[in-house]
């Protein structure tokens, strides 16, 4: 299981948010690509980038600090939020993204899916993020009536590289994440799993590898911001 370090951008700087309200931001870096290169020092494997207001409006909108992103850091790069056609998905895969996430999409226009699944195998995960069990789009501003579970299943059959589980309620609020819920998807889900949402520990990582081989990656993103966990020593431990 590797960690996974975020990078959230709003309006081109580096930031968190507490269970996805865009009101409620916490301004970390002015420099994102000195962010990615931070955890790419650190010993980061990963990095999971997502254009917060691109999740709101639909549409990419901070292309600019994450193409300055994949310029400054030698290791893979995922970038998801405002993913919504085949045309943004290929431009990002272009310009240098090892995978891209689709979220709002899978429920609005599945075909996008399947399309990027079988122009780019393996390089697609899928965004399933939960408000109380139901999967919310639009950048978490809209809840649909689908049962978060149900729809991972619906999966089975596509070139999904894997599933990114994320609890709202449990985002940014330093409290652990919600494991009865990510093993729960993880019976469902038909491809792997990547934990998100309120890691804080290294207990808590401990806690997601014991859940089996299907949960291959933690995205973690306020606890590296304000201390709480070392990328380095939350790497070892889970090793």
């Amino acid at each position: 299981m590797i960690i996974i370090p975020a990078i959230d951008l709003k309006d081109g700087r580096c930031v968190r948010l507490c269970q996805g309200r865009m009101q409620e931001e916490t301004v970390y870096s002015q420099d994102p690509a000195e962010t990615a290169r931070r955890w790419e020092d650190e010993g980061a494997q990963l990095l999971h980038v997502v254009d917060l207001n691109g999740a709101v409006e639909g549409t990419p909108q901070n292309r600019k600090a994450i193409e300055a992103i994949l310029k400054a850091v030698s290791i893979p790069v995922q970038v998801g939020g405002g993913i919504r056609t085949m045309k943004t998905v290929s431009a990002y895969l272009s310009s240098g993204a090892e995978r891209v996430v689709l979220g709002t999409v899978v429920v609005r226009d599945r075909e996008v899916l399947e399309e990027a699944c079988g122009r780019f195998p393996g390089r697609v995960l899928v965004g399933v993020d939960a408000q109380g069990g139901k999967v919310a789009v639009k950048g978490w501003t809209e809840v649909a009536d689908q049962d978060a579970a149900d729809f991972v299943g619906r999966l089975t059959g596509l070139a999904v590289y894997a599933v990114i589980y994320t609890d709202i309620a449990r985002d940014g609020m330093l409290e652990g994440p919600n494991l009865e819920g990510l093993r729960r998807m993880a019976a469902a889900c038909p491809v792997p799993l990547i934990a998100s949402g309120g890691i804080t520990r290294t207990e808590d990582l401990r806690q997601l590898r014991a859940l089996g081989p299907k949960v291959i990656g933690a995205i973690v993103g306020k606890a590296l911001y304000e201390g709480v966990l070392d990328l380095r020593s939350a790497t070892a431990a889970v090793n």
